[in-house]
């Protein structure tokens, strides 16, 4: 019996356009539901956006327009971004659905029945100027720990601690730059708690990787907290039943919208929901980011158990898209909309690349340029689609288009195709479409060495028909190389389909052979891809100039802080220093502890800059420190300076430069 499949991604939130890191996931997803369907099962691709929340609800006031009128935009723009690269969804729907608000109601009352959700009273901020509470990251100030400034909320870019809101410092509002007041409100969790015995046993049964199975242990040993699935109006989303101003949480319904995009297929096509989604007929995978392993690891498993609804079979995590082995920066232009890509490039490219560098696990992934480059024009080009272009235009020209009979050196050489197809097979199936993509380049060097042995160009002159036993050798190899990269290249497939005159390839495909056959009119397959414009998609993404001040009012994206005079300013010391040692701070991913030879004296500083530099690259450098900061108390150590950078954050960090004559301990003014 057939499998049938149903698949997700996660829900792209309905606040901003998809980028290319957006699109390791749907690329890895669309490239196994296309594997799948190319196997000959019944594969469901299901999604949806996520449209609810405070961010959608002041995005749309700041433009002038109802919520409801911004993701009905951002859907056909989304939508247009994934149809651009290949992206075939069985359904792309919305969790603002009639559909999702029923499911989540029902879902709701079912845990509500075995008394897992229950009423708290939380301290909350109400920003009372714009007369709305205040999520955690729309507040900023001054962190608890280590006393870093413009901090989120809940959490400390700098030295990387959780928080309560209630904690931070110096809060304000980042919508009205006021200070909020924090108000009592009751709100709904759900007790997670009540599961845990069910999840243990759930992942021993194989729902998650060995890799994400260890977080999970530290989740329990750490406990499972209650979980706040409620928020007080005004607020974009559903009403919770019998409440008057509560609204459930934005990820409390998002991952219903699974089962709501589900609900909508079925229904417009004649299925019926409960057999497809919860009779076991059809297994059931997510495709996520590591991002929001949290909520779908922990939390949705357990809402379902509490519905007493089927879990899915697999959730698949995989990591986060670096650009030359850095975070995507706007500032350089490596984050890229999926709309700017297409601009420029051939989608077909990053399907290709990305396919390259996906090995279904956690890990991260980078898209080099230069490699990009090379990899598309030294495999897709150079060895893949050149077969096509040095057999099919000649078979055409000079052979009416006719195809032969393979010869027995010809079989074998299809005999070494057809015996990669469950190497192959497994390697999609297991989501190692890297493995996938090099054992396909092996096998096109050794076509592309047959090519070269049989030199169809030179004999074409003297023995046409054995030419024609070679090119139909040729031929065929393409055909099967060409039934092994569907999944990852549809619209190459398609171009090869049209010109062997062949019906939809599948791999059930891999062991017929075309001979007698007559193809049609070569096509084009694909482009080399051209430096300039890969640098010009680049140009378009960097940040516009802004407009000078005559054209527009400048825009603070954060409130001042309060003024200093030119005699606070006065007492900042700075002085030149040498790092003598590097380290990384165990249990903060973004500090590194320096230790600093000021000439006179030594100081031991911890600077939040470890994204952008490796401790090695430090020892011997000269910096700039603040010698006269007062010492602060870290739960790390003892602070005793700060050197001095610049930059947005994150990767993109800069020391600031020294001159290689100084001393330590000289000032600099």
């Amino acid at each position: 019996m057939s499998r049938k499949l149903l698949v997700t991604s996660a829900l792209p939130y309905a606040n901003g356009p998809i980028h290319i890191g957006h699109l390791v996931e749907y690329l890895q997803t669309d490239i196994w539901v296309r594997f799948q369907k190319a196997m000959g099962r019944t594969c469901l691709y299901l999604c949806a956006d996520d449209t609810h929340g405070t961010p959608v609800m002041i995005r749309a006031r700041k433009e002038g327009i109802t919520p409801d009128q911004l993701i009905a935009r951002v859907h056909a723009e989304h939508l247009k971004d994934f149809t651009g690269f290949g992206i075939q969804f069985d359904n792309y729907y919305t969790t603002h659905s009639e559909e999702n608000r029923l499911l989540s109601e029902m879902i709701y009352a079912r845990a509500k029945a075995k008394g897992s959700i229950v009423k708290k009273t939380v301290l909350q901020a109400y920003d009372e100027q714009e007369k709305m509470w205040l999520p955690d990251r729309y507040i900023k100030g001054t962190c608890p720990r280590c006393k870093a400034e413009n901090q989120y909320g809940d959490s400390c870019d700098v030295c990387g601690s959780h928080y309560q809101t209630v904690e931070l410092i110096n809060p304000v509002s980042v919508i009205s730059g006021q200070k909020p007041v924090m108000k009592e409100s009751t709100h709904f969790f759900f007790r997670l708690s009540d599961y845990e015995a069910q999840l243990k046993t759930f992942y021993k049964e194989g729902y998650v990787q060995a890799s994400v199975q260890n977080k999970l242990e530290e989740w329990f040993s750490a406990g499972l907290k209650d979980w706040d699935i409620s928020r007080d109006g005004p607020y974009f989303g559903f009403k919770i039943p019998g409440e008057k101003d509560k609204y459930f949480y934005v990820w409390l319904d998002a991952p219903i919208g699974y089962m709501a995009s589900c609900k909508n297929y079925c229904d417009r096509n004649g299925l019926v929901f409960e057999q497809v989604w919860n009779a076991g007929e059809y297994e059931i995978y997510h495709f996520i980011g590591k991002d929001i392993m949290y909520f779908h690891a922990l939390f949705w498993p357990a809402v379902l158990m509490s519905a007493d609804l089927r879990r899915p079979n697999k959730l698949f995590v995989h990591g986060f898209l670096t650009v030359n082995g850095q975070k995507m920066s706007k500032s350089k232009g490596t984050f890229i909309q999926a709309s700017t890509y297409l601009n420029h490039l051939d989608p077909q490219y990053l399907r290709y690349y990305y396919a390259s560098k996906l090995t279904g696990d956690v890990s991260d992934i980078d898209l080099n340029f230069e490699d990009f480059i090379n990899r598309v024009n030294a495999d897709l080009v150079g060895k893949l689609a050149n077969l096509a272009s040095r057999s099919g235009p000649m078979l055409c020209k000079k052979l009416d288009g006719m195809l032969g009979r393979l010869d027995d050196e010809g079989r074998r050489l299809i005999s070494e195709l057809t015996a990669a197809r469950q190497e192959i097979v497994d390697s999609y199936e297991s989501l190692n479409f890297a493995g996938a993509i090099r054992k396909i380049a092996s096998l096109a060097d050794v076509c592309n060495k047959y090519v070269e042995q049989h030199q169809p160009w030179a004999t074409i002159k003297t023995d046409p028909e054995g030419t024609r036993t070679s090119l139909t050798a040729i031929l065929n190899a393409m055909r099967i190389l060409t039934i092994y990269l569907k999944p990852v290249l549809p619209e190459f497939a398609a171009k090869v389909e049209q010109f062997l005159a062949v019906g939809p390839l599948a791999f059930a495909d891999v062991d017929k052979v075309l001979e007698d056959h007559k193809i049609n009119d070569y096509i084009r397959l694909v482009e080399r891809v051209e430096k300039e414009k890969v640098d010009a998609m680049i140009e378009e993404s960097k940040p516009q100039d802004a407009p000078n001040a005559a054209e527009a009012p400048a825009v603070l994206d954060e409130p001042l802080a309060p003024e200093c005079t030119i005699e606070d300013f006065m007492k900042v010391d700075l002085r030149v220093a040498r790092v003598t040692k590097a380290s990384a701070v165990e249990g903060a991913d973004k500090l590194l502890s320096l230790e600093l030879d000021l000439g006179a004296m030594k100081k031991n500083v911890f600077a939040g800059i470890a994204k952008a530099y490796k401790p090695e690259e430090l020892v011997g450098r000269l910096v700039v420190c603040v010698a006269n900061l007062k010492p602060r108390k870290m739960k790390f150590g003892l602070s005793e300076g700060m050197v001095c950078a610049a930059g947005p954050g994150g990767a993109e960090v800069f020391l600031l430069n020294v001159d290689s004559g100084a001393k330590p301990g000289q000032r600099v003014h």
